[in-house]
C-alpha cells in the first residue's frame, strides 16, 4: 500500500472507535489490512470467518475511521472494495485504572491461537532501572518496532512483535503472592 497517502498515525478517541478495536476478530482484521488491500473475500479467508461475518466487522471498522476503500473493481457486474488501515499505525489510549489493556488482551489471544509447534520467542524480564534508563529502554523498543515495520514485507508470513514496559503494582501481582 503507498504510505506516502496514509497518514502515519491515527489516535483511537472516540466510544465507537474504542468499541471497534476493543473486539478480537477487528483486531485481526486489521492485522490483515496492516500490510496491503484486501476485499471481503479475501479477509474471510485470511481471518477464518464468514463473508457475511467479515462484511459486519468491515463495516464497523469503516464506520469507526479505522479502514477505508482505497481502490474498487467491477468483477462480473459487481463492485469488489479493497479496503486498507486508514493510518500506517494506530494508537489507543491508556486503559482506565483498573481497565484491561486492549492490546495486551489481544496479544495473549494471538499468542494462545498460535500454532504450538511455531518457533516462539516468548520472555518476561524483571529490571530495576532508573527513570532515564526506563525512558532510554522505551525508546529503543519502539525504535526497534518501527525500524523492523519498514522492513516488513507484504509476501512474508505474519509476525507478531508485542512488549510492555511498565511498573507493576506494588506488592506484586494482583490476588496472589509474588513467585
Amino acid at each position: 500500500m503507498p504510505s506516502d497517502d496514509v497518514p502515519r498515525t491515527l489516535h483511537v478517541t472516540t466510544d465507537e472507535q474504542v468499541r471497534a478495536v476493543s473486539n478480537l476478530t477487528r483486531h485481526r482484521i486489521m492485522a490483515v489490512l496492516r500490510f496491503e488491500p484486501a476485499t471481503i473475500t479475501q479477509i474471510a479467508e485470511r481471518v477464518g470467518l464468514a463473508k457475511g461475518s467479515s462484511s459486519y466487522h468491515v463495516r464497523l471498522l469503516e464506520r469507526a475511521g479505522l479502514v477505508k476503500v482505497v481502490r474498487t473493481r467491477k468483477v462480473r457486474g459487481v463492485t469488489e472494495r479493497y479496503y486498507a488501515m486508514a493510518a500506517r499505525s494506530i494508537v489507543l489510549p491508556e486503559p482506565g485504572e483498573g481497565g484491561p489493556d486492549v492490546l495486551m488482551r489481544h496479544a495473549v489471544a494471538d499468542l494462545e491461537a498460535s500454532p504450538a509447534d511455531g518457533e516462539r520467542h516468548v520472555r518476561m524480564a524483571h529490571l530495576r532501572l532508573t527513570d532515564e534508563q526506563f525512558a532510554e529502554l522505551a525508546e529503543r523498543l519502539e525504535a526497534l518496532a518501527d525500524e523492523y515495520r519498514e522492513l516488513s514485507d507484504p509476501a512474508l508470513p505474519d509476525a507478531s512483535l508485542v512488549f510492555a514496559l511498565f511498573h507493576p503494582a506494588q506488592g506484586g501481582p494482583a490476588g496472589g503472592e509474588a513467585k
